[in-house]
Parts: C-alpha cells; structure tokens; sequence
C-alpha cells in the first residue's frame, strides 16, 4: 500500500510538471504623480489559493521589470510594493503562458488614512540603506535554523569557516530586535534561534550606536543584521536540550533556554564535549557551535572565539561551557544588556616540523617535535547600558570584566644541521607555566545634538586595566657541537607580573556647511598606553635545594609608555548618490622605557607625523556600488624594537635591540565593488587592496656558520609593499519549477615584497598567490542537495638573490556536500572534503580525505531529532601544511581528532505565539 501511494505520488507529480505552463510577465512602475519610473519596487507573484510566493523581482532604474518562471495554475496574483507608495495587485490568467505584458503600472502615494488592503509583505525591500526580507517568503526545510534562512536568502553566502558576506560585503554584527544577543557572537545566534520565531531579517551598514543617533554614515564595507521577532512570538520561552554519545568514549551535551517578555529577554545555555567544539553544539555537525566565528591563536596554544577563551585549540580539546544572556528596557529612557560565560578546556597536543632555512651563502635544516597540555578556566562579563536623556542627548556605557587561569605543560625537542645534514646543535626544553589574567575595560560615549541641521558633539573615553602574573618552571639543555663545543643547562623559576594601564579619549564636534550635506568635523584625541614589565628569574641552588640564585641577564624589570596627542579636522558631503570624506591628523607621541636593571638601556623618543584618511562611496543604482578609501598611517617601533640590552633567554638566539628606529609609515589604498541582480539573481563582487610601507621596521639576523647560533636586531628598510585583490560571481537558473542550479565562480590572491636581511645581505622577497574557485549548488524541490566546490592555490616565490631558489607549491581541495530530504522526517547529509598538497615533504602526509556523515530522523510530533552521525568516516584526517616566508620553508603536522560515531538526542520546546504554538501556515515556499 505504502508502494502504491509513493508511485500515485510521483505521477501525480509529474503530470502536474507536464501541465505547466512557462509565462513571462513584463511591465513598468511609475509614480502615477509625475511619472518618475520607481526603481527597486518589489513585483511579485502569488498563489490566489493561499498567498504562497511564487517567485519576485526587482525592478530596473527605468523601473521595468520581468518574471519568467512555470505553472500549471490557471492565474496568479501580481503584487507591486514600494516604500511610501499604495500597493498594487492584479489578478493573472496564465493559462495561455508566453508573454504577458502589462505595460505601464503607476502606483498612488500613500497616506497615514489609507485603508490596508493587501496583507501579504513584499519578499525582498528596499528602503534606502536597509535591504529587508520577509522570512515567510522563503522556503526551508523543517527545524530550520536563522542559518538554514541565510543560506536561502539571495545575495547572502556563509563560507566554509562561518563568515557571513551579503552582497559581498562582510556582516560582522547580528542583532536581535536592535539589541545584542550572547555579545553579538554570530555562531550562538545563527546556529541556535530558529526560522519559525523570526519575522523579517534587515540589513544595513555597521554603525556605533553614537553614529546610529547621529543619522552618520556607518561603514561601507561591513554589515549588520537584524533579525525582528514576531510580534506575537515576544513573549513566551522557547530552547532545546540535546546529548550524544560515541565510540571512542566521545560525547557532547547541550542545553539552551531563553525567555522573551516584550523589551525583556533572558537566555541561558550550557554544554560541554571532547570533540573540539567550544562547548556548546547540538549534534548536528554543521551547526556545531565555534565550527565558523573568528578563532585567533596564541602563544600557549589556546584559543578564542570572538573574544572568549576557550583554552588550547590545536589537538584533541575537552571544553565545558555556561552563559546567561540578560536583555532589558528599563523605562522608555535606558535600556541594559548583559551577558556572562564561563568556560573550562582540556587540550592535548603534539607538532613536528621540519624546515629549511636559506642563507645568503648556504642553508642548514632544523627538525623539531613538541607536546603541550593545557587547562583553561575563564570568566567574561560584558554589558551595555543605553541612556537616551532626550531627543538629543545620548549615553552609552560598556563595561566588560574577564579572569583567567590557564596551566600549560610543554615540552620540545630540537635539532639543527648544516648544509651536509652534520648536526650542528640540538636542544630540549621542558616547562610548566601557570597564569592568570585580568581584564578591565569600559567604553562611554556621551553625544548631543544640536539642531536639526546635523551638528553634534561627541565625547568618548576608554579605558581598560590588564594584569598577567605567571609562574614558569623552566629545564632545558642546549649543546652546539663543533670546533668550540658548547652545553647550556638551565634549571630555573621565572615570576612574572605584568600589567598595562590604556586611557584614550577623544572629542568631535561636527560642524554642518549645508544642511545634512555638507559639514566639518573638528576632533582631537589624547592617548596613554603604560606597560610594567617584571620578570624575575631565578637559578635552582642546590645548596639550598631553592630557586634563590637571582639570575639578573634572565630578568626584567621596564617600565613603557606611550602617549600620542592628536587634533584634526575632516570635511564630509552626502549627497544621495555618493558621498565622500577627507581627514588629517597632526600626531605627536613620545615613547619612554625606563629600565629598573639596566638604567643605561633607558629610551625616550619623541615622533611628529601626518595622518591622513579618506573614502569615496558611489551608488550606480539601489543594484550596485563602489566604494573606496585611502589612508596614511603611522606606526612606532615596538618596545622590544627599541630595547637595546640584550635578551639571552634563547640560547640559540640573541635579541637586541635598537634605539635608532624610525616610525613606520604606511599608505594603504582599497576599493571595492559590488552588484546584484534581482531580475536573473546573479551577483558579481570585486575588492582590492595595495599598501606600500616608508621606514618598514625588519628583522636582522646574522648567523654563525660554524654553530648557526644567531643574532637578530632590528632596521628601518623602504619598498615593503603588499596587496591582494579577490572577485566572486555568481548565478542561479531554475531548470523548471522543481530544479534549480547556482554557479560560483571566484578568485582570491594576493602578493608581497618584502625587503629582508639576511647575513647582512639585503634582498627583496616577492610572493604571488592565486586561489581560484568554482562551485555549483543543485537543489531539486525540497528532495535533494548537492554543492561541489573546488578550490586551487598556485604559490610562486622570487627572490633578487642567487643564493634563493624561486619556489613554486600548489594545493588543491574538493568539497562535496549533499542533503537528502526524505519522507517521514528523514534527513541524510555528507560533507566530503579531499586535500591534496603535492609539494609536502616526504615523511608527511600529502593527501587525505575527509569524509563526515549525518542521518537524522524528526520524532515526537518533529519536537524531537535523532541524530547518527559519523567524523571522519575513512579515517584519513590531516592538517599537514606547507609554509613559505622571505627565507624559510617549513612543513608541519600535529595532532588531529580522528573518526568517531556519535548518536544524538535533542528536543526542543516553544511557547511562543498564540496557543503556545508557533505556524507556518502549510504553505510551500519557492525561492
């Protein structure tokens, strides 16, 4: 019986497929006033049955517009909406298809007394900087994420890493109703909030909230989104709890619970795994939570996710994690937001590399192997009050807390030969760090207004106070062998305590020359950065069977500051087209060290420069813009650039100093393009970048060649310059009214040159890298998905000297990603990644694939998810990788998380909306 229904099913389907007609309905929108053609009006069709979109467009500058697509209705109806404008509908017969022209459609003004007649909400909007959405109008499977509804909204691509783009253009903010959510991290708010809640998704350029008072532009190449909840889903709760156990002893669990009261909204989550997650996913590979956001690295090998510390990030990471989110209007004047985390990480990890680094007369080869373990506990407290005193006044308060502790053990082998592989010296290391860390910090700004014309005046100061005390157990041996054979042993306790105190505070008054248009800007800013640095260390005394001998060649003791003082002046002009800007700063900064162990070491310098800024942004249509800034920076020389004692604490490496260095300055120029077509929905983006550097500071290394022990200082060098440049296209073709496809073609490169020293030889290193791309997204109805991506990266290195020889590498990674939708709740997806880096050295691995798989299954009425999933089905994964700079090549490969089979349980609760239920109406959406 179930057979039969299937097959009555299909040729059901296909023989409503086989009546279909193709139609093309072509038109013009007009203001029925003095007949301006409306460009960016919405024209859309829908089912006369059930308003269920059938398809949408955009329409041109002459406001002309056209809507292909195929139906086996017998009529549609045709809505046009535009800002500001009464809509317009018509009922279609496209029983005949082919094309329909409706000629010229004039829409009336509209009015506050203008009776509502049309219910249904555009697809797409445009109104002026804001690009708006309706979220009913776009289909997605069931359970849908807010990053399930991304993905399906056009002009919008989430990279492989987690990074958002519309129309080219980063979203480095989301917001929920205009208001953070877990500190506007993306990955917690995409990844857990779900499509059924939201009801339209705005998107403008990122503004502070002083600027947003202000009415001033924000910034062009960065956008925000704002994700509006229902009206009726603001007040209930809603979240999930899920659990999952692997072979392998994996596992993970997480929970997340969230309140909404109107202007009052609480959120709580916690979770824990050893999968390398930061802590918090629910089961599902793709949506695991911290697999996109921006990770950074540091020295001790943990890592962060949008500023929160999540403990050592390469090899094998057991993290646990807790959060409230606290969101609040106080009275019609404040408004608060906070939230809280707390997290706790295990990580293990072990890293060989090999590298050959080029002299100017020859090369020796270093080895080396290393495996750390690292404990990381961390609390963060952000918050934000907003204080809207009047209609022109307005403060805003953002004081955030953070401590740390974190306890690393490490250990290191290594070993360097000579040209002839004759090893020359060989070193071991083993040490345990234990470290807390301290972060204060608090943003005001107050602004007032002025007017209506657009004067204001701003006022900003932030501070923030840092304290790191450290205990480091250090025992090491260094041997060099040769004609003067030399062993270094060390045994030694190191106390460090170091702390740094920022103050920055800045004044603006803008000053209008044409109302709204044209204005001056006068400002000024006042630094002052101080660092104290005491590092005590201490020699193990065997007499005493203590760390008492005070080794003061070891030890520091400075004090540094930095103050920098900064008046200028900026002229602005907006027109509604374009608008642009030019800026000049006087900076004078003086940099002082005072050395507590080395009082003849003591530096003070004082540096004048120029600082310049500037940027031009053009629309050529509500489809496409150009944007474009410049900018002449100064930079100083660090500290340790400028210390002149030398630093001994690596045996193999001396460090010194010099107080001579200029301040670097940089030009920089970038301009950036982007465009996207409504009517064929095919967007084309282009961005490039070139900065050339005066006083660049380098590195100068000098090495002994009986002993490749080696010197470094530091100078000032002319003709560093770099760039990179990047394009993407892409275009979607629906077949029929079941299959669709999308191309993506792109290319991302970019290219240095440096000026090095090597021996006391100068050179000039020149790099070009070329990372073409193409990838094809097939969907066929809500049935079946296929995404193949392929990617290759050409790496050419030249060098002006003999003694390098040009390098070229290439890599190439496939992704293969398919979804199957299936009956009853049935959900089959793979992510199948290959690399291949033939250039690798032997002894590493050069290819692999990586292959993880998940079947979910929707139960309990589709509260509930089943979930088996597979990481690293072949069990080949890898992260060998090659690394090319001015005068090294080196090849690395650490621990990895091998394959796993998990099984998953989550369930979800919702009392939102009416009868506690939230709807979707049955209708079946087409993009």
């Amino acid at each position: 019986m179930r057979n039969l229904f299937i097959i009555s099913a299909l040729l059901c389907t296909i023989f409503s497929f086989s009546q279909s007609k193709e139609f093309n309905i072509k038109g013009q929108v007009f203001d029925d006033l003095d007949q301006t053609p409306l460009e960016a009006a919405t024209v859309y069709l829908e089912r006369v049955k059930d308003s269920s979109l059938v398809t949408y467009t955009i329409t041109d500058k002459d406001g002309s517009f056209s809507l292909e697509d195929a139906s086996a209705l017998e009529s549609l109806n045709l809505l046009v909406s535009y800002v500001g404008y009464q809509s317009y509908k018509k009922k279609i017969d496209i029983t005949k298809g082919g094309t329909i022209d409706l000629g010229k459609i004039n829409l009336q003004i509209s009015n506050a007394l203008d009776e509502v007649v049309i219910k249904s909400s555009a697809p797409v909007t445009i109104k002026k900087d804001t690009l708006e959405f309706n979220v009913n109008s776009f289909k997605t499977k069931k359970d849908a994420t807010v990053e399930d509804l991304l993905k399906q909204l056009p002009g919008v691509e989430i990279d492989e890493e987690g990074k958002i783009k519309v129309n080219g253009k980063e979203v480095n903010k989301i917001l929920v109703n205009g208001k953070p959510f877990f500190g506007n991290d993306p990955s917690i708010t995409i990844k857990n909030l779900t499509k059924e809640i939201i009801e339209k998704i705005q998107v403008v350029d990122t503004k502070t909230k002083s600027e947003a008072f202000t009415g001033e532009e924000g910034d062009k190449e960065n956008k925000t989104i704002n994700l509006t909840i229902k009206e009726e889903n603001n007040k209930g709760v809603f979240g999930r709890v899920a659990a999952g156990v692997g072979t392998d002893k994996r596992y993970e669990f997480a929970g997340m619970f969230n309140r909404f009261d109107n202007d009052q909204r609480i959120s709580v989550l916690v979770g824990g795994n050893n999968i390398n997650s930061p802590g918090f996913s629910f089961g599902e590979i793709e949506k695991m939570f911290g697999s996109g956001g921006s990770r950074s690295w540091d020295s001790n090998g943990s890592f962060s996710i949008n500023g929160r510390q999540f403990g050592g990030g390469q090899g094998i990471t057991t993290s646990k994690l807790a959060g409230a989110n606290y969101a609040d209007a106080l009275s019609e004047k404040t408004e608060v937001a906070a939230d809280y985390f707390f997290s706790n990480s295990n990580s293990e990890n072990e890293t060989s590399s090999q590298r050959e680094t080029i002299l100017s007369d020859s090369r020796y080869f270093s080895n080396s192997r290393s495996r750390s373990n690292n404990d990381t506990q961390s609390h963060t407290v952000n918050s934000d009050f907003e204080i809207k005193i009047d209609t022109t006044f307005f403060i805003n308060i953002k004081p955030s807390f953070a401590y740390s502790k974190s306890t690393t053990d490490y250990t290191s082998q290594d070993e360097t030969l000579d040209e002839d592989r004759t090893l020359t010296n060989q070193s071991s290391l083993s040490s345990f760090v234990d470290n807390r860390v301290k972060n204060f910090s608090n943003e005001i700004s107050v602004t007032k207004k002025f007017g209506t014309k657009g004067a204001f005046l701003r006022f900003g100061l932030d501070n923030s106070f840092n304290n790191s005390e450290s205990e480091d157990f250090i025992n090491s041996n260094t041997e060099v062998f040769g004609s003067s054979p030399e062993t270094i042993n060390r045994n030694q306790f190191t106390d460090g305590d170091n702390s740094s105190n920022n103050l920055q505070t800045d004044i603006s008054y803008r000053l209008p020359i044409i109302e709204k248009e044209f204005f001056v800007s006068f400002d000024y800013e006042y630094q002052r950065n101080k660092d104290e640095n005491k590092q005590s260390t201490f020699d193990y005394n065997s007499g005493t069977d203590n760390y008492d001998a005070f080794n003061e060649l070891l030890s520091t003791d400075f004090e540094y500051t930095d103050i920098k003082s900064a008046p200028g002046v900026s002229l602005s002009y907006r027109k509604e087209k374009w608008s642009a800007r030019l800026g000049a700063d006087y900076v004078s900064r003086t940099l002082k060290n005072q050395d507590g162990l080395r009082p003849q070491f003591n530096v003070e310098r004082d540096f004048k420069a120029v600082e310049l800024r500037s940027n031009f942004n053009y629309r050529f249509s509500k489809k496409a813009s150009i944007y474009a800034n410049y900018r002449l920076s100064n930079r100083p020389p660090s500290l340790r650039q400028l210390q002149a004692f030398e630093d001994v604490s690596n045996p193999l490496n001396t460090v010194v100093g010099n107080p001579n260095l200029e301040p670097t300055n940089e030009h920089s120029f970038y301009m950036g393009f982007n465009a996207y077509n409504w009517q064929e929905r095919s967007g084309f983006y282009m961005y490039a970048n070139i900065s050339r550097s005066q006083n660049a500071v380098v590195s100068r290394t000098t090495i002994d060649p009986a002993t490749l022990k080696r010197i470094t200082t530091y100078d000032n060098v002319d003709g560093n310059q770099s760039g990179y440049f990047g394009l993407d296209y892409s275009k979607k073709f629906k077949i029929d009214s079941l299959q669709s496809v999308r191309f993506k073609i792109g290319n991302w490169s970019n290219f240095s040159k440096n000026i090095n020293y090597n021996n006391d030889v100068q050179y000039a290193s020149n790099v070009l890298v070329f990372n073409p791309n193409f990838g094809i997204d097939y969907v066929y109805n809500t049935i079946f998905e296929f995404k193949p991506r392929y990617r290759i990266s050409f790496t050419n290195n030249k060098y002006d000297i003999e003694a390098f020889e040009d390098r070229n590498f290439t890599s190439h990674n496939l992704d293969l990603n398919t979804a199957f939708f299936l009956p009853k709740g049935l959900e089959w997806r793979n992510d199948i990644t290959y690399n291949y880096n033939p250039n690798i050295a032997d002894g590493f691995q050069k290819d692999a694939w990586f292959w993880n798989a998940s079947v979910a299954y929707s139960v309990l009425k589709d509260k509930g998810l089943v979930t088996l999933k597979v990481y690293d089905l072949l069990n080949q994964n890898t992260n060998a990788r090659r690394t090319a700079t001015n005068d090294y090549i080196q090849d690395t490969q650490s621990t990895v998380l091998r394959q796993y089979f998990m099984l998953n349980f989550s369930w979800k609760f919702n009392s939102l909306g009416s009868k506690g239920e939230t709807r979707d109406n049955g209708m079946y959406y087409m993009d």
